[in-house]
């Protein structure tokens, strides 16, 4: 493993003062957390953000590995900076961080070659060093940092949110599930929780700040504080968070095998939590659930559904779903689409097999014809697409809470999400002026249902 003399704070924040940056980012909620901890750094050393990677000096890529399109994105995107025009300073700085950095290290140099920097999912803080080591010396060397072992939390870090009223709070980081299609634990490492009281802490920071919205992030939320205190303290840290005084909740990713009743009490009875739940099933089929090493099958995740709704019955639950797994029959297939209709899931991400190499199921043979994969995906995107447009509907009519986000960027109206994450679009009205909605809560009566957003019109105050 290759790695770069960090400077010393002055010396690297000195040598960064003024420079123009831009981050890009791919993949999950934990990237764009610590992609605002990268922005975060760097204009503590006096960097300058930008909106365009042309106009940058540092450029930065947050990466994700757990697709192969995420891979081909970023080659193509990285390569194009070889062409762009020269930036202000006369020199650009390439550098990549995130999941990728962390799998490949210094191998990254063999696709691109125009890459400076590597950093890798806990070496944030290296970042500012390595960047002014690559501004400094000749072209043609390259920093990278991929070591794990005695680094804290990316929360340490200075951090710059894209919106102001709503906030990621990492609560873990790293994997111990080991499913047989995932990149995640090999990245990411093992789970690490953060104390709890740091969490609440920086919770109660935020909402200080004027945050409306916390959603806490961990590749298994569910397992909090296990590496920590012994069992589990989901369900006592949701309840606890809710006390801060934040308006709503939300949390991802939470492994159906760890949802516990006692979390499912928390969430029902905690009013912030918000009344939708993301648990991935990923198949339908308890055989092909056995070979992804979910450690639950099609029985146990029915019953986990009954157990919420039998407190939650409103709840709005979502899913993601794995189409074209290694050995994957029809029956399998046929498996899923049935377990889609019993759940009724408000929304799904469906997704076609990605082998990644360094996982178990990379090496399971499998002959399928792609064409009956796809085949396959349709049938399922169209399920999906119906059944959204069936949760929908029972929103019609009905006054919804909405988080107001800003202006659609496809019509000439307001846009924000209710507690069910559902899309809600509606007219500013013409008392007031749509910025100073930007942030606050409303009220949507529902007047029109489409199968992926909802639109209506605003009654009552703002808060």
């Amino acid at each position: 493993m290759a790695s770069a003399p960090l400077l010393a704070q002055h010396g690297e924040a000195a040598a960064l003062k003024g420079r123009t940056y831009f981050v890009r980012t791919f993949g999950c909620q934990m990237n764009l957390h610590d992609a605002e901890r990268v922005s975060g750094l760097l204009d503590s050393c006096g960097c300058l953000p930008v909106s365009t990677p042309e106009e940058a000096d540092l450029v930065v890529f947050m990466t994700c590995c757990v697709r192969e399109k995420a891979d081909t994105r970023l080659y193509g995107q990285v390569s194009s900076m070889v062409s762009a025009p020269e930036p202000p300073c006369g020199r650009r700085v390439v550098a990549i961080g995130g999941c990728i950095a962390q799998r490949d290290g210094e191998r990254i140099r063999e696709s691109m070659p125009n890459v400076d920097v590597v950093f890798g999912t806990s070496a944030i803080a290296s970042l500012p060093a390595m960047a002014a080591q690559a501004f400094s010396a000749d072209a043609g060397g390259l920093a990278v940092d991929t070591i794990e072992q005695g680094r804290g939390f990316a929360t340490d870090l200075p951090s710059r949110r894209e919106l102001s009223y709503h906030a990621w709070v990492p609560i873990m980081t790293g994997c111990n599930n080991f499913c047989t299609y995932c990149i995640v634990p090999y990245v990411r490492g093992r789970e690490r929780s953060r104390g709890m009281e740091d969490v609440l802490s920086e919770c109660e920071r935020l909402v200080s700040d004027g945050v409306r919205e916390i959603c806490l992030l961990g590749q298994n939320v569910n397992s909090y504080g296990r590496d920590l205190y012994g069992d589990t303290r989901f369900a006592e840290l949701l309840r606890r968070v809710g006390q801060t005084g934040v308006d709503r909740i939300r949390f991802t990713s939470s492994h159906p095998k760890d949802l516990s009743h006692e979390t499912i009490l928390a969430m029902a009875e905690t009013p912030a939590v918000c009344d939708q739940l993301h648990l991935a099933v990923q198949s339908g089929s308890t055989r092909i659930l056995k070979a992804m090493n979910r450690r639950y099958g099609r029985d146990d995740y029915l019953s986990l559904v009954d157990d919420v709704r039998a407190v939650m019955p409103g709840i709005a639950l979502s899913t993601d779903i794995i189409v074209g797994f290694p050995g994957e029959g029809e029956q399998d297939f046929e498996d899923t689409l049935s377990l889609v209709r019993e759940v009724g899931f408000a929304s799904a991400f469906t997704f076609k097999y990605s082998r990644r190499a360094g996982t178990p199921a990379a090496g399971i043979a499998d002959d399928t014809p792609e064409s009956v994969i796809d085949d396959r995906y349709e049938r399922l995107a169209d399920l999906v697409q119906d059944l959204s447009r069936a949760h929908n509907e029972l929103s019609r009519g009905r006054l919804v809470e909405v988080l107001v986000e800003g202006r659609s960027r496809k019509e000439d109206m307001l846009v924000g999400h209710s507690t069910q994450n559902q899309t809600v679009h509606f007219p500013c009205p013409t008392d007031m002026a749509w910025e100073d909605l930007v942030g606050k809560l409303v009220c949507v009566r529902v007047g029109e249902v489409r199968s992926w957003y909802l639109r209506g019109e605003m009654e009552g105050e703002p808060r």
